[in-house]
């Protein structure tokens, strides 16, 4: 039969947390509670009768804890199928008692780690007999329920309530699935761990990623869209609706470039379509904001937003006149957050300090492409002056501006700016002519004056023409990172219209 009662279970868990209502439950049932250590002096202060595996077994916890449940009559209980008439003869004839509930919550070793615990602290987390139950009991799940998170206790606890302490085979399927998903979770976490300056690492890829939550849709409503991981270790979301796929993808676009304006000057940055349309420093948040939106107020319609400071009533205000997507801040202040809030949809998120992959992946034809995340920013001391001419201080400073800026926009891809202000971009372009003549018109366009701007490149110029015709509209800077077999012919054309180039070696390739 599908459905079958719960007459015995044996419960190991590491945290007690969300419990003692199941317990309650299986009380009510009369079901023979099998536990050991901590598990069992909790159930025990709960009011229950419980059976110690060392009693089940004969023998004792050994090695400090490390063995306890890991015994014949312990897994035997839970392995034998109960429709196997020569397996019911083998259980009986050992005296293994069935088991037919196991609960298990894991040693929390991916919470060590991340806490920078000492390796010592870190091997003792590795779960040995939990993992080797729930894969037993999920291996089993024609007769056996398998919960494998203390995330499940209560709706086990529904589940038991409403079928008079029994389960159906569909009920056992589906937890025995979310227990290899638990098991082979760990394992990754682990292999992670272990794997780490040893030859494995690189030569194998595992990847989990939990807990899952379902979008709205993926990049356009016809194609169906989740996210894996944890948002909450990330952001407090303080108003708005759900997060959409291409919210996240502008978010971690937003993300990534404000990280390179952590220190110094209040900062904000306007992103389309994972590009910035917008980016200023200045003394204020406000007039951060405010010179940022005049780099494209058009682009900025609709926009993702992401700021370094605590957002403060000035800035809100300005802010609150423009119909933009989503808010990144480290904090709002108390009168601000009233204003922001005044649009139903408009999504708010507190930004918390959290340690970034060091690893990027991406699907690619039949399999994953893995490398490093772009973790270098070059500054003026990156900087080799290759003209006759020097770039000034403030053009230096522009500069580094625009350069942060370059690494953060689409191939391929040229930035205008002066000292804390984007003036316009080209991004996205088959050619660098295209990308620069696009940000030449688009700075026209909004007003700006480029005469004694600079320009800033995300791989090396070919041929001279982006030098000439930067030069043409103004431009007296550049940075690009050189490395053509032609360099000489774009330093030449800044030498022969006095500008200033400086090289930086590392190429910015984003596509």
């Amino acid at each position: 039969m599908s459905s079958r009662p719960i007459r015995a279970a044996l419960l190991s868990v590491y945290h007690k947390d969300r419990l003692a209502p199941l317990v309650q439950v299986l009380r009510q049932h009369g079901v023979t509670l099998y536990s050991t250590g901590g598990t069992q002096k909790f159930l025990e202060d709960e009011g229950a009768e419980v059976t110690a595996v060392e009693d089940l077994t004969g023998f004792p916890e050994v090695f400090g804890g490390r063995v306890k449940t890991l015994h014949p009559k312990v897994f035997g209980g839970i392995l034998h199928r109960r429709h196997d008439v020569a397996d019911l003869a083998e259980a009986e004839y050992h005296a293994i008692p069935p088991i037919d509930l196991v609960v298990v919550d894991l040693y929390p070793f991916e919470e060590t780690v991340a806490s920078g615990a000492e390796e010592a602290d870190v091997i003792e987390k590795i779960d040995i007999g939990g993992i080797s139950l729930l894969r037993a009991a999920a291996k089993n799940y024609r007769d056996v329920l398998v919960v494998s998170s203390r995330d499940q206790y209560a709706a086990v606890t529904e589940l038991l309530t409403a079928k008079n302490g029994g389960t159906d085979i569909e009920d056992r399927r589906y937890y025995a699935a979310a227990a290899f998903a638990t098991t082979s979770h760990y394992d990754t976490e682990i292999f992670k761990y272990m794997s780490q300056g040893t030859a494995v690492d690189g030569g194998v890829l595992r990847v989990s990623a939990q807990p899952a939550t379902p979008l709205r849709y993926g990049e356009n409503p016809h194609q169906a869209g989740t996210f894996y991981g944890d948002l909450t270790a990330l952001f407090d979301q303080l108003h708005g609706k759900q997060l959409s796929y291409n919210n996240l993808v502008d978010v971690d676009a937003a993300v990534a470039l404000m990280a390179e304006f952590t220190d110094g000057a209040p900062a904000c940055a306007i992103l389309k379509h994972t590009n910035a349309c917008g980016v200023a420093q200045a003394s204020t948040l406000r007039d951060a904001y405010v010179n940022a939106l005049s780099c494209d107020p058009t682009s900025a319609f609709g926009g993702v937003i992401v700021v370094n400071k605590e957002v403060d009533a000035a800035t809100a205000a300005e802010l609150n006149q423009l119909f933009f997507e989503v808010l990144i801040a480290p904090g709002f202040a108390a009168d601000a957050l009233p204003v922001l809030q005044s649009k139903k949809n408009r999504i708010l998120l507190l930004q918390k300090p959290v340690a970034f992959p060091k690893k990027q992946i991406k699907t690619l034809l039949n399999g994953i492409i893995e490398q490093d995340a772009d973790r270098q920013t070059e500054t003026a001391t990156d900087f080799r002056t290759v003209t006759q001419s020097a770039p000034t201080a403030e053009e230096t400073e522009a500069l580094v501006f625009a350069a942060k800026i370059c690494k953060h926009t689409k191939s391929n891809t040229i930035v205008l700016a002066r000292a804390g202000q984007l003036l316009a971009s080209g991004v996205g372009q088959t050619s660098r002519v295209d990308a620069l003549r696009q940000a030449i018109e688009k700075a026209g366009s909004f007003g700006f004056d480029l005469h004694g701007a600079v320009m800033a490149s995300d791989a090396f110029f070919p041929f001279p023409d982006c030098v000439e015709i930067a030069g043409a509209a103004g431009i007296r800077a550049v940075v690009q990172p050189g490395g053509s077999i032609k360099d000489g012919d774009s330093i030449k054309a800044c030498d022969d219209l006095g500008m200033a180039m400086v090289l930086t070696g590392v190429r910015h390739f984003k596509h």
